[in-house]
């Protein structure tokens, strides 16, 4: 029994195949990932919240964001942080998220 090689397919190639190839060399998905990640937070939190913190990344199911005061760090680590992960997890089913980690971090708005 001979082993075949891989051999591309004669013809045209699916949509969805070059486009994944050109998504995964510019970077494009993981923009796109940002973006919703973002985008979650903001629904999460709500427009009142999300003015004061900014999303630092997702890192090993840890969602570290950044918080330019400490009341308002100290307000969602103590009194919003569950209801936030319940919000979260519901806006980003196929996301692992186990915990989020609040910062000091400071930036012009």
């Amino acid at each position: 029994m001979t082993a075949k090689r891989h051999e591309p397919p004669k013809g045209p190639e699916l949509l969805s195949e070059v486009l994944s190839r050109l998504f995964a060399a510019h970077g494009w998905g993981r923009r796109q990932e940002r973006l919703h990640l973002e985008e979650a937070w903001a629904d999460a939190v709500g427009p009142e919240l999300v003015a004061g913190t900014r999303v630092g990344g997702l890192r090993r199911g840890i969602l570290e964001v950044e918080v330019n005061n400490a009341i308002l760090m100290q307000e969602l680590a103590q009194f919003h942080k569950r209801k936030i992960m319940e919000r979260l997890r519901q806006r980003l089913p196929r996301t692992t998220l186990s915990d989020i980690r609040f910062r000091a971090g400071t930036w012009q708005t």
